[in-house]
C-alpha cells in the first residue's frame, strides 16, 4: 500500500514540474520575440534617423542636380532696390501736328511696346470750327504756289523784284511742306500720329477725347536701345561705394536675373552726398537693353564688388527655409540624401555665401531641394508602439 502512495505521488510530482517548465519556456520566448523585434526597430531607426531615401528613377523625373562644395571666388554684395530709367537721348516726345480732337488707335499704357510708324493716336476735326485743319492746309499750299507760278514770267520781265519772287517761293515750299506732312496720314477718320522711333510708352499726355492744339505733347517714347538702373544706396554702405565694378537685378514680372557684364554695363556714377530725407546716395549704371525690360520697372539690385578668394557658396535654388533657418539637402549615396542646416552670408542673385554647415567635398542638391523635402515626409517611420 505504501508502496502505491509513493509510485502515485511521484509521478504527481513529475506532471507538475513538466506544467511549470513549458509555462516558462513560453514565456521566455515571448520575451526573447519581443527583445529581437525591438532590437530590429532600434537598429532600424537607428540606420534611417537622419537619411531620405529617394530612388534614382524619382530623382531623374524630378531633374535632380546635384554640386559638389569647391571654396572659390565671391565677390562683395550690397543688396538694395533701383529702378530701370531711359538712358539719356533715348526720349521722344510725340506732338500733334496739328490742332484736334483725340482719338487712341490702340491701346497705349506704360511699358506698352511701339514700332517705328506705329499709329498712335488719330486727331479729328469734324465739326469744329474753322474746319478740316488738312483741307485748310491743301488751300494754301495751292494758293502759295499760284503766287508763285504767276510771278515767275513777271520776273523775267523785271515787272517783279528777285526778292518779291524769293519772298514767293519760299511761302509756296513752307505751305507745300506743311500739307505734305498732314496729307500723308489723313484719313475719314482724322489725320494720323504715327511713332517716330522704335521703343516703349513711357507717358501718355492727354485722354480719349482731349481737344489739343498744333505742337502739344501727346506721349513721350522710351528708346530700346539703352537704359539706365538707378539703385539707392544706403548711407552706411558708402564707403562701399568706390569699389563696385557692376550690378545684377532682377525683375518683378518675370524673376529673371539680369547681369550687367553680359549687358555691357558700365558704372555711370554715384552720388557724393544722401538726400537728408531718405538716407540714401544714388548710383547709375548704364546698358544694352536685352529687349523685355520695361523702362520704370522697380527691381531689386545686386551691387558687386571686389572678388573674394576660398569662398564657400551655393546657387540660390539649393535653400529651402523653415521658421527662418535655412537648409540644404546633401547626397550621401547614390538614392540616400541628409537635411543639413546652414548659416548663410551674401547674396549676388544667383549664389549665396555659406558661413557654416558645409565642408570641402559635400555634394549639396542644387536643383530639385524641394522634391528630397517631400521625400523626407514620405521617408518618415511610424513611431514603435507595444500592447500589453
Amino acid at each position: 500500500m505504501k508502496k502505491t502512495y509513493f509510485l502515485m505521488g511521484a509521478l504527481a510530482m513529475s506532471l507538475l514540474c513538466a506544467c511549470h517548465h513549458h509555462e516558462h519556456g513560453e514565456e521566455g520566448h515571448d520575451h526573447e520575440a519581443e527583445a529581437t523585434e525591438a532590437d530590429a526597430h532600434g537598429e532600424h531607426e537607428g540606420h534611417h534617423a537622419d537619411e531620405i531615401i529617394l530612388t534614382a528613377e524619382k530623382a531623374k523625373a524630378a531633374g535632380l542636380q546635384v554640386e559638389a562644395v569647391n571654396p572659390g571666388k565671391f565677390r562683395q554684395v550690397v543688396k538694395t532696390g533701383g529702378q530701370i530709367l531711359p538712358a539719356q537721348g533715348e526720349e521722344t516726345t510725340v506732338v500733334a501736328p496739328t490742332s484736334g480732337v483725340v482719338r487712341f488707335a490702340r491701346t497705349l499704357v506704360s511699358g506698352t511696346s511701339v514700332g517705328r510708324g506705329t499709329t498712335l493716336f488719330r486727331l479729328s476735326s469734324d465739326k469744329l470750327q474753322g474746319g478740316d485743319p488738312v483741307e485748310r492746309a491743301r488751300i494754301a499750299y495751292q494758293n502759295a504756289k499760284a503766287e508763285y507760278e504767276r510771278a515767275l514770267p513777271l520776273a523775267e520781265k523785271q515787272i517783279v523784284s528777285q526778292k518779291e519772287l524769293q519772298a514767293l517761293q519760299t511761302a509756296y515750299e513752307d505751305a507745300r511742306v506743311a500739307y505734305e506732312a498732314i496729307a500723308s496720314g489723313h484719313s475719314q477718320e482724322g489725320l494720323t500720329v504715327t511713332a517716330p522711333a522704335r521703343g516703349y510708352v513711357k507717358n501718355v499726355a492727354v485722354k480719349e477725347g482731349d481737344y489739343v492744339n498744333m505742337g502739344q505733347a501727346l506721349a513721350t517714347l522710351s528708346g530700346d536701345k539703352k537704359l539706365q538702373l538707378t539703385a539707392d544706396v544706403s548711407e552706411r554702405h558708402y564707403a562701399f561705394l568706390n569699389q563696385i565694378a557692376s550690378a545684377r537685378f532682377k525683375t518683378p514680372y518675370d524673376d529673371a536675373i539680369y547681369d550687367l557684364d553680359s549687358l555691357h554695363g558700365r558704372v555711370l556714377s554715384y552720388g557724393r552726398a544722401s538726400d537728408g530725407a531718405l538716407a540714401y546716395v544714388p548710383v547709375s549704371f548704364e546698358f544694352d537693353n536685352a529687349g523685355n525690360i520695361v523702362p520704370g520697372a522697380y527691381v531689386d539690385v545686386f551691387l558687386l564688388g571686389q572678388e573674394r578668394e576660398g569662398v564657400i557658396s551655393v546657387p540660390v535654388s539649393a535653400l529651402t527655409e523653415e521658421q527662418g533657418l535655412y537648409f540644404v539637402y546633401l547626397q550621401e549615396d547614390k538614392e540616400v540624401f541628409r537635411k543639413q542646416e546652414v548659416k548663410t552670408g551674401a547674396e549676388d542673385g544667383r549664389r549665396v555665401e555659406i558661413l557654416a554647415g558645409l565642408k570641402t567635398g559635400d555634394r549639396v542638391v542644387t536643383q530639385g531641394a524641394m522634391h528630397v523635402k517631400l521625400a523626407s515626409a514620405s521617408n518618415a517611420i511610424p513611431a514603435h508602439t507595444h500592447s500589453h
